[in-house]
């Protein structure tokens, strides 16, 4: 069974991921099925699109858009699945859902999509955490490597480009290479931003 223009997939474990582990006992974060940040955005592929050639398998890990396995309620506020339900826990995707996808146990960054991991602020004076719209790059493309910006490279990045995922407990910005303004060539005394509540979940 094959689609013509979408992949077919499964959600990798629970439709949400909303709990992390606290000594060895589970604590649920979430129990509202509307909150897109706990959706799972994990995924098995089951099977590839006739219409287009990728390098994506079956079989392959792949990190999608949250509202493929996102629930809702109707105007009756009864429970729904997402539009993207087909049966049996399966699910179409569409090519442009598609951010990361694991070949031999490495995550490679699919099509225009790069993933930026934040900074954090060392400047005393001010509130935020992290620094604003400045982060590493983690995962390029080849239109970034084009430009000569590469993984590990320190880069700027437009206003509200960025989409918050959890990949291998790390808590990265996804974008699209176009997102990318500008390559810093100085990175002295920056450290990665990753909250520890990345890594419990």
């Amino acid at each position: 069974m094959k689609g013509v223009y979408n992949f077919l997939i499964e959600p990798v474990g629970k439709i949400y991921d909303n709990s992390i582990k606290v000594d060895n006992k589970e604590l649920v974060l979430n129990t509202r099925i509307e909150k897109f940040k706990f959706v799972n955005n994990k995924a098995k592929v089951i099977s590839i699109p006739l219409a287009f050639k990728t390098p994506i398998q079956v079989g392959d890990e792949i990190i999608v858009h949250h509202n493929i396995f996102r629930r809702y309620y109707d105007l009756k506020g009864k429970e729904k699945n997402s539009s993207k339900f087909f049966k049996d826990n399966l699910y179409f995707c569409q090519v442009d859902q598609i951010y990361l996808y694991k070949r031999n146990n490495e995550w490679k960054s699919f099509n225009d999509r790069c993933f930026v991991m934040p900074l954090k602020n060392n400047n005393e004076l001010e509130l935020e955490e992290e620094q604003k719209l400045v982060g590493i790059l983690k995962y390029g493309n080849s239109s970034l490597d084009a430009l000569r910006i590469t993984k590990g490279d320190m880069v700027g990045f437009t206003p509200n480009s960025e989409f918050e995922f959890i990949v291998n407990n790390d808590r990265l910005y996804c974008m699209k290479s176009n997102d990318i303004v500008i390559k810093y060539e100085q990175q002295k005394n920056q450290t990665e931003y990753n909250p520890s509540w990345a890594k419990s979940s």
